[in-house]
C-alpha cells in the first residue's frame, strides 16, 4: 500500500473512530435518561464500541469464530489444534512466533515448550508477564515435524494474523525468528541484518530479534536479544 493511500486510510479511520465514540457516547447518555424513542440492546452497545476502535473494526472473537476448525491448507490433517494466540486483547505488545511446535499442539496454546519458558524469562527481565501482551505465531497449526512453514501455509494463514494485530492495535511488535521478521516486513534479509533496530508494520513499532527455540540451539546469541529487548523496553516505558 502506499504512503498516501495509508496516511489517508489512516486518518479517515481516525475520524469513523471520533463521530461513532461521539454518537455511542450520546446514546448511551439518552438511554441512561429513560428515553424510549431508541432501541439500544446491550448488543448494540457492543457494536458501537467496535466501530469505534476503528474503520470495519473487529474483536480476536470474532477473527476465531472466523478462523473455525481451519481446512485452508494443508497442516490441518495433523494438528491436533488450531493454536490462535493468547494474552490480553489491548496489549501494547505483540508477540510473534513461527508456528506451535509439540506442546502448543497438544494445549491448544502458543509458546508453551521449552522456547515458550525461555520466552517467560526474557519478558520477565524487562518487566513483563504473558498476561500483559498478546503471543501469536505466523501459522496456527504445527508443521510435520516441526519443519519450516511452506509458502502456501503462510499466504493462508497470514490474513488471520494481520487481523489480530489490527484488532490489538498494539503500540509495538516483537517479530520472534526469521519467518515472523520476513512475512512482516515483505523482505527476503536475514533476520541478522533485520534486528537490532525498530522497523515499521502499519505504523506500529516493530523489532525483530532471534526466536527463543534458535536461542536454545544457540545460547552465545543471547547476548543480542538482551541487546534487543533493552531497546524494547526502553521504547515501551515512555508511551
Amino acid at each position: 500500500m502506499t504512503q498516501p493511500v495509508q496516511a489517508f486510510n489512516n486518518r479517515f479511520s481516525q475520524l469513523l473512530s471520533e463521530i461513532t465514540d461521539d454518537l455511542g457516547g450520546y446514546l448511551r447518555y439518552i438511554k441512561g435518561l429513560g428515553y424510549k424513542g431508541v432501541a439500544m440492546s446491550d448488543e448494540s452497545v457492543r457494536i458501537l464500541e467496535r466501530w469505534g476502535k476503528g474503520f470495519l473494526a473487529e474483536d480476536l472473537e470474532m477473527i476465531r469464530n472466523d478462523l473455525g476448525e481451519c481446512r485452508r491448507c494443508k497442516l490441518y490433517k495433523g494438528r491436533r489444534h488450531v493454536v490462535f494466540g493468547e494474552g490480553n486483547p489491548r496489549a501494547k505488545l505483540v508477540l510473534v512466533g513461527e508456528g506451535p511446535g509439540y506442546e502448543e499442539d497438544i494445549q491448544g496454546s502458543p509458546f508453551v515448550g521449552q522456547a515458550g519458558q525461555l520466552l517467560t524469562r526474557i519478558l520477565k527481565s524487562i518487566n513483563l508477564t504473558r498476561q500483559e501482551v498478546y503471543i501469536c505465531n505466523i501459522i496456527k497449526c504445527r508443521p510435520p515435524g516441526n519443519r519450516d512453514p511452506e509458502p502456501d501455509e503462510i499466504a493462508a494463514c497470514t490474513p488471520f494474523l494481520r487481523r489480530q494485530i489490527r484488532a490489538i492495535r498494539p503500540k509495538f511488535i516483537c517479530a520472534l525468528g526469521t519467518f515472523a521478521a520476513q512475512t512482516l516486513l515483505e523482505t527476503n534479509t536475514p533476520i541478522s541484518n533485520l534486528r537490532g533496530r525498530f522497523h515499521t508494520y502499519e505504523d506500529i513499532l516493530l523489532l525483530p530479534t532471534y526466536h527463543p527455540a534458535f536461542l536454545l540451539r544457540n545460547p552465545g546469541k543471547k547476548r543480542d536479544v538482551w541487546m534487543d529487548v533493552q531497546m524494547l523496553q526502553e521504547a515501551y516505558e515512555k508511551t
